[in-house]
Formats: C-alpha cells, sequence, structure tokens
C-alpha cells in the first residue's frame, strides 16, 4: 500500500498534533499547534473548546500541505485526546456553554469532599474503578451546569441550563466526543475514554444510573460508547467539509492508553509509561479487571470489534514534564534540553526534593489540596540543583507506581517501555532506569500516542490486518540499564517520601 496511510489527530493538553503513517509505522506527516491556557483563579485550568477545533482543521490541513498528501490518501483517521477534560455543548448548533475544564482543574475538590464524607468512595470505586478525585469528568460536568452563564436564546430569555440538560437540549463529552461530532455530525466516545469520566461501569460496560442520579447528569447528555477501534466506524468527514473528502474516523483512545496501544501492550503484564504533561504508568491486565489496594486506577485499556474489553492498572501522575516548563517559566532554564546539562554539572542535589504537587498529588497519594514544594535548601542551593531535583521528582513519582503495580499485580516490571516528550533526554531516561532499577526501553517512533490511534483506527479499516504486523513495526532506539548500585537508589528515594509528607493538604481556602 505505497500511496495510502492513516492518520492520527493527536488532541493534547498543551497543543493539537497531527501525525500520518505509513504501513511500517513510520511518520510520513507531522504538524503541531498550541493552543491558550486559561487560569481565571488558582487551580483552576480551562481550553477554549472552539480554538481546539479550528487548530485541529489547521493543523490537518497543514500537514498534509507539508507533505504534499491528498485527504483521499487517508484510509482512516485515528482520534487520540487529554482525557478527562470536559466539554457541555448545545445539540442544536454545536456551541460550547462554558470553556471546556481540563482534566487538572482543581475547583471541584470540595464536591469531592462531599463524597467521601456522605461515603460513596467505596462505591464509585468499585463501579468505575477510579478513585474519587476531581481530576475525572463527573464532577466537572456537574459544576458546568450548575455555575455556566446559561446560553441566551433569540427570545433574549434565558433558561436553566439544567432544565436545558433534561430536555436533551445540551451534550456533554471529553475531547474525543468533540472532534468525533465535529468531524462526523455523530456524538460517540470510546470505550478508554467512558472509563475515565467517573460515570461509567467498566465492567457492566453502561452509563452508570446511580452515578448519573448523583450529579444529575441526563444519560441524554452522554455519547454512545463504542470499541477503541470500530469496523463499524463512527462516520466520515464531511466531502464537503475542509478536508474535501469523505474519510472514516475509526479509532479512539484516551492519550494514555493510546500510548499503551502504540506500544504494543498487547498482552497481559506489559506495561508502559508516558512522559508528557503528566506522566502515566499503564499495565494491561487482560480481561481481568484487577482492583487496586495501592493506590492505583483500574480502567480499560482498549476494545478491538468484536473482542473482549482488556483492562489495565494506572498510574496518574499529574505533574512531571509540566514541572520543567515551570523551571522555564521562572527563568531557571532557558529550554528543556537544558535540564540535562545543569543536572550533570553537579553530583546530586545536595538533599533538595522538589515535589511537583502544582495541581494535587494523583496517585498513590490522591490529595488535590497538596501543593509544590522545595525542601532541603541550604545557602549552597544553585539553580542546578534544584533543576536535577525537578528531574528525580520525575524518577521518584514513577517508582511510586512501579511499586504499587507490582504490589497489586504480582508481577514484577523487568522492562519499562516508555514514550512522549521527556525521554528524549537520556540523562532523565538513566536516572529513570538507576531510581526503579529496572531496564527501560525507548522505541524508535516515540510519539506513540498517536501511533496508537493510527493503529486503532487503521485495524479497523483492514489498512492492518493483525496485532501481530504492528508488533513487527516497533523497534528499539535505546535500552537503558540500572548502573547505580540498588543501596544508592534505595538511599535517594527513602527521604522522598518525607518531602511529599511536607506538599500534603496545603491548598485551604481562608
Amino acid at each position: 500500500m505505497p500511496d495510502t496511510y492513516v492518520g492520527a489527530i493527536d488532541q493534547g493538553t498543551t497543543g493539537t498534533r497531527f501525525m500520518v503513517f505509513d504501513h511500517s509505522g513510520n511518520v510520513v506527516a507531522n504538524s503541531y499547534e498550541q493552543h491558550e491556557q486559561i487560569y481565571p483563579k488558582p487551580g483552576w485550568v480551562e481550553h477554549d473548546p472552539t480554538e481546539i477545533w479550528e487548530n485541529t482543521k489547521a493543523v490537518v490541513t497543514a500537514g498534509l500541505d507539508a507533505a504534499d498528501l491528498d485527504a483521499t490518501q487517508l484510509e482512516a483517521i485515528g482520534i487520540t485526546n487529554q482525557r478527562e477534560t470536559t466539554i457541555v455543548w448545545d445539540r442544536e448548533t454545536g456551541r460550547p456553554i462554558h470553556n471546556a475544564l481540563v482534566w487538572q482543574d482543581r475547583r471541584t475538590t470540595d464536591r469531592v469532599e462531599e463524597l467521601e464524607e456522605a461515603g460513596k468512595i467505596e462505591m464509585i470505586r468499585e463501579k468505575t474503578g477510579l478513585e474519587a478525585d476531581a481530576y475525572f469528568s463527573a464532577t466537572k460536568t456537574e459544576w458546568i451546569l450548575d455555575n455556566a452563564e446559561p446560553l441566551k436564546l433569540e427570545s433574549a430569555r434565558t433558561r436553566d441550563l439544567r432544565e436545558r440538560a433534561r430536555d436533551g437540549e445540551l451534550l456533554m463529552g471529553t475531547i474525543d466526543s468533540w472532534l468525533i461530532y465535529n468531524l462526523t455530525g455523530n456524538h460517540i466516545t470510546d470505550v478508554t475514554n467512558a472509563s475515565r469520566t467517573m460515570l461509567y461501569d467498566i465492567e457492566g460496560l453502561s452509563w452508570d444510573a446511580e452515578l448519573l442520579e448523583e450529579f444529575d447528569i441526563p444519560e441524554s447528555m452522554l455519547p454512545e460508547v463504542r470499541p477503541s477501534s470500530d469496523e463499524a466506524t463512527y462516520g466520515t468527514t464531511d466531502p464537503d467539509g475542509f478536508l474535501g473528502a469523505e474519510v472514516p474516523v475509526a479509532g479512539a483512545l484516551g492519550d494514555q492508553q493510546a500510548a499503551l496501544f502504540g506500544q504494543t501492550c498487547f498482552d497481559a503484564g506489559d506495561a508502559k509509561n508516558t512522559y508528557g504533561t503528566g506522566s502515566f504508568y499503564l499495565m494491561n491486565t487482560g480481561e481481568e479487571a484487577v482492583e487496586s489496594d495501592h493506590g492505583l486506577l483500574t480502567t480499560i485499556g482498549f476494545q478491538m470489534s468484536g473482542e473482549p474489553v482488556q483492562y489495565a492498572l494506572e498510574g496518574s501522575i499529574f505533574i512531571t514534564g509540566a514541572a520543567i516548563e515551570w523551571l522555564e517559566d521562572v527563568d531557571l532554564i532557558k529550554n528543556a534540553a537544558q535540564t540535562a546539562e545543569l543536572a550533570r554539572s553537579v553530583e546530586s542535589t545536595d538533599g533538595v526534593y522538589m515535589v511537583p504537587a502544582f495541581t494535587g498529588l494523583g496517585a498513590p497519594h490522591w490529595d488535590g489540596r497538596a501543593r509544590g514544594t522545595i525542601v532541603g535548601m541550604t545557602r549552597g542551593t544553585r539553580k542546578e540543583h534544584i533543576v536535577r531535583a525537578t528531574l528525580e521528582s520525575i524518577a521518584y513519582q514513577t517508582r511510586d507506581i512501579a511499586e504499587a503495580m507490582e504490589a497489586d499485580s504480582g508481577v514484577e516490571t523487568t522492562t519499562l517501555r516508555v514514550d512522549g516528550g521527556a525521554v528524549k533526554n537520556n540523562f532523565l531516561c538513566q536516572l529513570q532506569s538507576d531510581i526503579i532499577q529496572t531496564e527501560i526501553s525507548r522505541p524508535e517512533v516515540d510519539e506513540t500516542t498517536a501511533l496508537g490511534s493510527a493503529y486503532a483506527a487503521g485495524l479497523a479499516v483492514g489498512y492492518w490486518d493483525t496485532i501481530d504486523e504492528l508488533r513487527d513495526n516497533w523497534q528499539v532506539d535505546r535500552n537503558f540499564q540500572p548502573e547505580m548500585a540498588p543501596e544508592q537508589a534505595d538511599k535517594m528515594y527513602g527521604r522522598w517520601d518525607d518531602a511529599v509528607e511536607r506538599s500534603r493538604d496545603w491548598a485551604h481556602e481562608e
């Protein structure tokens, strides 16, 4: 198939990327556009859904043009997305009624604490596999319906958003649903994104009536849930639209599950860690939804057409790559590439620990009120020590997850496949191998999130026939073996818990 390809829209936290892959999984087109980060109040994070859609059209068009490709050469399009980020829009006009509430947004922490006080945490965990947290879509949707400015009607009157929702006039969805809706006109999500809403029964594979009642969200607002790789497809692009072609949209996966798929972690025990804005460590547990006793999430890994759901254990770390961005924001570094040079310039952090809990702590701690903390500084502390401590914090947080993962699954990780922007940093990869005392395997194509959604879409339309073809495409760029003595790694990690404890339960309104 020399002249046809599969496209992938990768809608992430900081920007939107469009990539085109050939049959060997090689990148033949790549275009990217950032979007605005909106911070109305401390702990609040929003995106403009209309800007995201406009950027999506722009990167698809630019990517095809730069590679001299025509949209008719795309056999399918796959979508991957920042997961829990939530949009509510008008069914008739397609217009959002409020900015998207981003997965990092903490404004519903009080509501989560109400659920805890009401004794509903265990019920939520049993149905959804999730810890009750402001991270997920349920409380975000509830907040929008309760607090957004209602849309003005032609008569200049306003109607309560709750009433409009009950009358079937409003739709909600994660970013995948928003893009599928704008591309095809259909209101659809896949099982992986549904599993991140805190509204979906991951074993019954249905929206849960008790949870919908708890958050007062009518089922009519919710998208239809489909397999991640769907032979029936989610619809096609409009031949009279911006692409000028009828292309099937046939695959969707939340970004972390897409990376699991792109890393070809198709078998129980396979694990990967993606280093982006945050880091997300997933292990395939097969057809069994493994319940976590150590603060991990039980989630849906993926589903292919006509096949059972594959589950995963997940450790969600909210801030890793974003901690490096913060170093830039406060002028400690000029660019991310500088971190390795600065970190190598000192032998250690001299006892400095940085806990990047800027938006709370995720797994395994789950503390929405934790905040970023630097401890152990002396008069001799220099920026090199803080930069090194920031890189070490990424490795320590990953070790937290690795130990919880082994305790829950009973499977010892011998190799961890890694991807995402931060893994271009050889110093970080080696540090990660040292701290968790495990081989780190970096693939040649590190944009595995986009690749995973392309694989899902391509399998659905027969561009690839079997997952064995995808396994054959996976190639190692470099393996990193532990070079640090286990005793030294344990000693460095030993004070990490002390530093985390200092960051906890910090943010309280006056």
